[in-house]
């Protein structure tokens, strides 16, 4: 089989990978940076020392090296959020709550190159307007299912459905309005301010186990 063939030590499959990583590393690096429309084809090819050739063998086009790009800054954000939650599984839903705000608004002040890759102006790149959209609809669901052992038995699922997209949403039009310096806080003060929001969205559907 060819990907059996070693070259330098590599198969074919390892190599490919490798060049995979090298220009996905490249996108990130030059969306940093310069911001997302600077990520041409020919620009991280450029940056990661790859033919086009080499491109198209692991991107059918720019639109797929965008998504890509966005969708492993998302899931590290995500896998962050679940681990500050996981640490506080056996603790009231607004101390969990607390913490994913926490780690998330925390992440924005310490890599803001690499927080405009999620929370920057996506306008005129309509792949990433939908992943923004999708990924609100998705992390809704999620945190719905992270709450579900705190709420009331009687709870309108639909209701809450509508406050904690309400709240996502909110959340992420707050974190771009601070990235862009609209806001002038630091990132404490943020942290407080969200949770006070987000515990007067969700105490009507909690049960007796929240704080205050």
């Amino acid at each position: 089989m060819t990907t059996s063939r070693r070259y330098s030590g590599k198969t074919a499959d390892e190599r490919r990978a490798e060049r995979r990583l090298a220009l996905l590393g490249a996108a990130l690096e030059i969306w940093q940076e310069q911001g997302w429309a600077a990520v041409t084809m020919r620009g991280v090819c450029a940056r990661a020392n790859l033919t086009d050739r080499y491109f198209y063998e692991s991107f059918a086009n720019r639109d797929a090296l965008l998504a890509t790009a966005w969708e492993q800054v998302r899931d590290e954000t995500l896998r962050m959020v679940l681990d500050a939650v996981a640490a506080r599984i056996e603790q009231p839903a607004l101390d969990q709550l607390r913490a994913a705000v926490d780690v998330v608004v925390h992440h924005v002040q310490e890599e803001p190159s690499r927080a405009q890759i999620l929370f920057g102006d996506h306008a005129g790149s309509a792949v990433l307007e939908q992943l923004r959209r999708q990924t609100v609809q998705e992390t809704t669901g999620l945190l719905i299912d992270l709450a579900r052992p705190h709420l009331k038995p009687d709870v309108d699922g639909l209701e809450f459905r509508v406050n904690v997209l309400l709240g996502i949403g909110g959340f992420v039009e707050i974190m771009l309005a601070w990235r862009s310096g609209l806001l002038d806080a630091d990132a404490d003060t943020l942290v407080e301010h969200l949770t006070g929001v987000g515990t007067s969205l969700s105490r009507m559907f909690l049960k007796g186990d929240t704080n205050g």
